[in-house]
């Protein structure tokens, strides 16, 4: 049994058809073939997406195809699928059958599968963070399976409380504010190093993501308390883990230091377990010394502390590792690999993990038309790769350019694998918020310039400004607060809705769009857009104008 997302839309468009009919359904009605049940292969599909959006690019096409192969071979009667609605709440169901194309059907509702639904209003503070972390993708089909999360979706369609990862650290949570932190490593001492993932880290802070003003606070904190993170819990995914060490601890009887001793190898037996929790889970092989797994990474008091910033290791891609084959494969297994999952090229490694070289389509053919006989050494060519912790900015344009980059870690050990559709996927979802909050305000600015006079607009601002605004547009976002609390502006704007609930949910947009202009490596998840998703669409009701 499979777990899949199935969205309604962008707007919720298909929702209620879903709900009321017992059905899934995806768009793409423009494909000239419409039905897709006679397109047996990726190629098929991929081939009927191209002719139906000529303008899309090769990545837009791949990605398509990659959805609509999905939705028609990949998910089976008796998996489950996740809807999430319009409002706060999720539904679950139980596919019941095959892939159908309803030629009588509106258009864009044509593309189908029935769908038993299980639960149709489960609210999403019913779902653990990290399991509605995964539902967040902008997809319109993909598959959950990171943390259990086919499992966890069957307990809560059985009405049960979701039962969470199942490598979920209940110790983690136990951690519940700083003092518990400190006071925990220094139970243990260096012979138990503490170890969590970045994401219960931070939940020590009370924080999500790791904004500089967050970031700065927590360093200040383990500065003062003479603790440091291994590898730094700036770099990464939410989900890798880290050590928690006592780097200031004065010397023991022999007049070393805990991490001179974690250097000289005195603690390897202790840090056997935590190097293999530390390092990423694409990769678990122990080195020859597991101290050095840490060591390499240990912060250096001499050099001004980095800030934040968007490394390779960011993107979950990067830390997954991917399907590849061995040097001394045969031709044959790659393309089998290649066409059973997809993908357009495979990384070529040795037997100690590392890269050898990259196989594509391009390379074979290449190969072939030399050598109709060619092995996968003649297809195998340079690849490009990148340390997981480069800035992924220097790496976008090579990305686009050939269409991935592989992830290495310190050992030159490949770890991930990054693709041009998960840069659009990444980027997709970083970009929406700041869509959604724009379109908040030039709303506001049209409304409020429409129905108020600028004498009560200049009011609204310092009077050593107010002869510099002209219009709603140079209002700051907090401004709009004070206008429309004054009872006479907002009688003028006309709405029937309640003023104070209206302020508090723009209050709170305020907040999330400045913690949104302070960069931070870490995504927005849909439980925390929801507020602003929620204002937009009441602007919307209000002021329905494009």
């Amino acid at each position: 049994m499979r777990a899949w997302v199935v969205r309604a839309g962008e707007n919720g468009e298909r929702e209620r058809a879903a709900l009321e009919e017992g059905v899934l359904v995806v768009g793409w009605d423009r494909l000239a073939m419409g039905d897709l049940a006679d397109a047996a292969t990726r190629d098929d599909i991929k081939a009927a997406v191209a002719a139906a959006y000529p303008d899309e690019g090769p990545y837009t096409i791949g990605n398509w195809t990659g959805q609509l192969h999905r939705f028609v071979h990949e998910i089976r009667p008796g998996d489950l699928v996740v809807l999430p609605l319009k409002t706060s709440r999720v539904a679950i169901g139980r596919v019941t059958g095959g892939y159908e194309y309803r030629t009588e059907a509106p258009e864009g509702m044509r593309h189908s599968r029935r769908v038993e639904w299980l639960v149709k209003n489960l609210d999403r503070q019913e779902i653990q963070s990290d399991l509605l972390d995964s539902l967040g993708s902008l997809l319109t089909v993909f598959e959950i399976s990171r943390f259990g999360a086919a499992e966890r979706v069957a307990a809560l369609a059985d009405g049960k409380p979701d039962p969470g990862r199942p490598d979920a650290d209940e110790f983690a949570a136990t951690l519940t504010e700083p003092a518990k932190l400190y006071e925990e490593v220094r139970r243990r001492g260096d012979g138990e190093p503490l170890s969590l993932s970045i994401r219960d880290f931070l939940a020590v802070w009370g924080v999500q993501r790791r904004s500089p003003a967050s970031t700065e606070q927590i360093k200040n904190d383990l500065k003062e308390r003479g603790l440091v993170t291994v590898p730094p819990f700036t770099e990464g995914t939410l989900d890798s883990r880290i050590a928690v060490l006592a780097g200031g601890a004065e010397p023991d009887e022999s007049g070393t230091s805990a991490v001179s001793r974690l250097s000289s190898g005195e603690l390897t037996g202790a840090l056997h377990d935590l190097a293999a929790e530390v390092r990423s889970d694409a990769a678990r092989r122990m080195p020859p010394h597991p101290s050095a797994v840490l060591v390499g990474h240990l912060p250096d008091e001499e050099v001004e502390a980095q800030a934040v910033a968007y490394r390779v290791s960011n993107l979950e891609s990067a830390n997954r590792m991917p399907e590849f084959v061995r040097v001394g494969d045969t031709i044959e297994t790659a393309t089998t690999l290649m066409v059973l999952r997809g993908y357009s090229q495979l990384p070529v490694l040795d037997a100690d993990g590392r890269l050898r070289g990259v196989v594509s389509w391009e390379s074979i053919g290449r190969a072939r038309m030399a050598d109709p006989t060619a092995g996968l050494q003649a297809a195998t060519v340079r690849g490009q790769e990148a340390d997981g912790s480069d800035d992924l900015l220097d790496w976008i344009g090579t990305i686009q350019q050939s269409g991935y980059v592989v992830v290495r870690d310190h050992e030159h050990k490949v770890r991930g694998l990054i693709t041009a559709s998960d840069l659009t996927v990444q980027f997709g979802t970083r970009v929406r918020p700041f869509v959604l909050v724009e379109e908040i305000e030039q709303r506001l600015r049209r409304v409020v310039d429409r129905c108020i006079p600028l004498d009560r607009i200049r009011a609204a601002v310092p009077r050593g400004r107010a002869a510099q605004v002209r219009s709603a547009a140079n209002l700051t976002f907090g401004a709009y607060k004070h206008l429309l609390r004054v009872p006479e502006n907002w009688a003028a704007l006309g709405w029937g809705i309640d003023q104070e609930h209206f302020l508090a949910a723009l209050e709170e947009c305020r907040t999330f769009r400045n913690d949104l202009m302070h960069f931070s490596p870490d995504p927005v998840t849909e439980d925390q857009l929801k507020p602003t998703q929620g204002l937009l669409e009441l602007l919307r009701s209000l002021d329905p104008q494009i």
